[in-house]
C-alpha cells in the first residue's frame, strides 16, 4: 500500500513540476530537447529565440537523471525496505516504472501534446507538437534507468 501511495505522490509532484515549468516561451525553451524535430527546426529559424536554448547532451542528461532518481528512490525505499533484496528491487521497480508509464501516457501523450502551455507564441500550430517520437525515446531510456536504479538501490537497502 505504501508503494502505491509513494508512486501517486511522486506522479503528482512530477505533474506539478511539468505544469509550472511551462507556460511561457522562456520556460518552454528550457525543455528544448523535448520538442519534436519539426518544432526544434522552427525554433532555430526564429531570431527572437536565438541564444535562449541549448542542445542537451543525452549522456549528461541520462547521468544527471540517474543520480537524481538514485537518491530519490533510495529515500523512498527507506520507508518500505526489508532485508529481502527482491522485495526492495520489485518495490523500487514498481515506483520507478510507475512514474515512467505515468510520464509517457498522462504527461507526454495526453497532456503535453494537447495543451497550449507548451506551445511557443511564434509556433502555434498544434499539429507540429503531435509527433511522439521524443517522448517514446525518453520512455525507453527511463525504462533502462529505473531498472538499473532498482538493482542498485534494492541492494543498498538490504545492507542496513
Amino acid at each position: 500500500m505504501i508503494i502505491i501511495i509513494e508512486t501517486i505522490i511522486l506522479c503528482i509532484i512530477f505533474s506539478l513540476l511539468c505544469y509550472f515549468g511551462t507556460g511561457t516561451d522562456e520556460k518552454n525553451l528550457k525543455s528544448y530537447s523535448s520538442y519534436p524535430d519539426e518544432v526544434r527546426s522552427r525554433i532555430k529559424d526564429i531570431a527572437e529565440y536565438q541564444g535562449q536554448f541549448k542542445e542537451s547532451n543525452k549522456i549528461i542528461a541520462f547521468v544527471s537523471n540517474f543520480l537524481l532518481f538514485l537518491c530519490l528512490l533510495f529515500a523512498l525505499g527507506l520507508l518500505i525496505r526489508e532485508k529481502n533484496y527482491w522485495h526492495n528491487f520489485l518495490a523500487l521497480t514498481v515506483i520507478g516504472q510507475g512514474l515512467n508509464f505515468f510520464d509517457l501516457l498522462i504527461i507526454d501523450l495526453l497532456w503535453w501534446r494537447n495543451t497550449k502551455r507548451i506551445r511557443f507564441t511564434k509556433i502555434q500550430e498544434k499539429k507540429l507538437y503531435q509527433n511522439p517520437t521524443k517522448h517514446i525515446e525518453a520512455f525507453s531510456r527511463a525504462l533502462i534507468m529505473y531498472l538499473l536504479i532498482a538493482l542498485i538501490d534494492g541492494y543498498l537497502l538490504t545492507l542496513f
